[in-house]
């Protein structure tokens, strides 16, 4: 057994190359429960990772106890109705599984990593898991503090702290409108009923992804895992995409806290997943923010003022549109100047678009990097799992980077005109002597 926690420890960081920019073949299957599975096979390391995601996240949350979904995600792997939460963490390790469990806005997820030769006994605590909830009160209590302890926490720390005022400007009273995992006042409203409901309502088959890779192939996944989850039944009272639309008004929000810095957040709504858009915004903002080094806010607010050690943008899609994001920290005394740097980098990409060369550098760049998003079987599940819950073809990772070849100069125009409007932007400042909110 102790060969099988030394193996076990030095391969869980091993990342799975993959042959010169091949593409893995996703398989698919349904168990008669409606739970779909899907497969991508490594052989090259004798290991299995696996996610099971069901439409339960954040925004599932009962009204004014945001952090539900994620308390419910850490009360399933603490404990089970047969094993209390020490004998669960020896159970565990006695078996070299590595078993987590968290909640984002659409999706509560377990996954598991295991060496092939321990599948059996990873699939079945999985399945101890979800299966066989323990609710115990006084871990339940415990927990909850542990939590609450967390968010004070954060609530130091100015980067949180903009993320928090961004999502509340951002969606307002929307099912979206809170961190996934809950605030100083929400956490201790949640009770244990509360998870019990959001777990009998939402933690079912139907809609719900188990998506593995590795060592594995599907007959040999399917014999393991059917026998474990053909008593599991039901379909979800809220689908993933039974939501409204989320609609904000931009403005500009202070949060005051005593540091030298300065956290400038930047947001509006971005892309939903679903959007025939999402690839060239995916470009565009490669091309202002998402490229690392040589992103247009990088230069302009790094190399050419020095205004910041590090600016970035990415955006989230989700069921509806989400969160798009510009995030950076400054010196409070030369805040006001890196916004409008900002705001002059949305306004010259919104008004000119993009150069030819510039899209041209951002698609090989993103083309180029495309084998390292998906070498690893974490990587791969986190993909699959995507693919699952939102029905996108099963040929998209195949067919990634020819999409992205195909993004032209007019495609992101559009998108640029779409998503880059200054004007259509919300600001959250987080630092010393700020102004009072000014929608």
């Amino acid at each position: 057994m102790m060969r099988i926690k030394h193996l076990a420890v030095s391969l869980m960081l091993v990342f799975i190359p993959l042959m010169a920019h091949a593409v893995p073949e996703i398989q698919q299957a349904r168990l008669d429960n409606g739970l779909r599975v899907l497969l991508i096979e490594a052989h090259n390391i004798p290991m299995v990772s696996m996610s099971l995601s069901m439409v339960g996240g954040s925004r599932f949350d009962p009204q004014g106890k945001g952090g539900a979904a994620s308390f419910l995600a850490g009360m399933l792997s603490d404990h089970t109705a047969v094993y209390d939460n020490e004998a669960w963490a020896d159970y565990l390790d006695a078996e070299a599984i590595r078993l987590g469990a968290g909640a984002g806005r659409e999706s509560l997820s377990f996954s598991v990593t295991v060496l092939k030769e321990v599948l059996g006994e990873g699939a079945k605590a999985l399945a101890e898991a979800l299966l066989k909830p323990g609710w115990d009160a006084e871990r339940f209590a415990i927990l909850r503090e542990d939590a609450v302890s967390a968010a004070e926490k954060a609530r130091e720390d100015p980067g949180d702290r903009a993320s928090e005022r961004l999502t509340e400007v951002l969606f307002g009273q929307h099912s979206y409108g809170h961190r996934s995992g809950g605030s100083v006042e929400s956490l201790p409203r949640i009770e244990l009923d509360d998870l019990k409901r959001l777990y009998e309502a939402q933690l079912l088959p139907q809609g719900a992804v188990l998506a593995v890779s590795g060592d594995v192939t599907m007959d040999e996944l399917l014999q393991v895992i059917s026998p474990l989850f053909a008593d599991w039944k039901g379909k979800p009272e809220r689908g993933l995409f039974d939501l409204r639309k989320p609609k904000m008004e931009p403005g500009v929000y202070a949060v005051e806290m005593d540091s030298t810095q300065a956290h400038l957040v930047f947001g509006r709504l971005g892309p939903a997943r679903l959007d025939a858009d999402v690839l060239p915004a995916l470009v565009l903002n490669h091309i202002m923010g998402g490229g690392g080094f040589g992103s247009v806010l990088m230069d302009e607010v790094r190399e050419k003022r020095g205004l910041a050690y590090s600016v970035y943008s990415y955006f989230q899609p989700l069921a509806v549109p989400g969160p798009y994001i510009i995030n950076l920290q400054t010196r409070a005394d030369q805040a006001d100047v890196a916004g409008d740097v900002v705001r002059d980098v949305l306004a010259d990409m919104f008004e000119h678009g993009v150069s030819r060369k510039q899209l041209e550098d951002a698609k090989a760049n993103m083309v180029g990097g495309f084998a390292q998003k998906i070498d690893s079987n974490r990587e791969r599940v986190s993909l699959m799992t995507m693919i699952g819950m939102y029905d996108l073809p099963l040929d998209y990772l195949s067919s990634w980077t020819d999409r992205i070849k195909a993004v032209s100069l007019e495609d992101v125009r559009k998108v640029a005109v779409k998503y880059l409007d200054p004007k259509a932007w919300t600001l959250v400042r987080v630092g010393p002597g700020q102004a009072a909110d000014a929608p």
